[in-house]
């Protein structure tokens, strides 16, 4: 299903060991642009549900994307969410998190769907179907969520302390 907060999970680990140098909202950012095509392909009934986007190539083409346009959202966004001052995104850090965002969510539908095939137009094969279940896979990304979560929670508890 397109927008899945299960590729957050792992994001939020991310920004728990990153904290500054990686941006959840950049990587959100991409899981939205990267579920677009499959998007228009449920909404039209043509194409191909994990075409293009998701290859290596396609998350190479929507990371630029999404770093790009990311960042100015995200800025823009956190600003009005936090009625406070413009706090800029480093645009190493736009990329950095667009990129992980990108092609961690071709590896994560690669797990999952049969449908993708993440090295295309090289070969059509995908390696990583049933590395490990669905569930197992929803566990992980779950999991991921809840230690990322807390950690992050830790964190800025500590910091606020300081």
């Amino acid at each position: 299903m397109p927008f899945t907060p299960l590729h957050m999970g792992p994001a939020l680990v991310l920004k728990s060991v990153a904290s500054a140098s990686f941006s959840l909202t950049v990587f959100g950012w991409s899981q939205i642009v990267m579920d677009i095509q499959p998007l228009v392909v449920m909404l039209s009934g043509s194409g191909e549900l994990h075409g293009w986007s998701h290859t290596i190539a396609g998350a190479a083409l929507l990371g630029l994307l999404s770093a790009i346009t990311g960042k100015y959202l995200s800025e823009v966004g956190l600003a009005i969410i936090r009625w406070q001052r413009f706090l800029p995104i480093k645009w190493k850090t736009a990329f950095l998190s667009a990129f992980l965002g990108t092609y961690s969510h071709v590896f994560i539908d690669s797990i999952m769907h049969v449908d993708v095939s993440p090295f295309y137009p090289l070969f059509d094969d995908n390696p990583f179907h049933g590395m490990v279940s669905t569930a197992t896979l929803h566990q992980i990304c779950i999991a991921s969520a809840v230690i990322g979560g807390i950690i992050c929670i830790v964190r800025d508890s500590k910091s606020k302390k300081a």
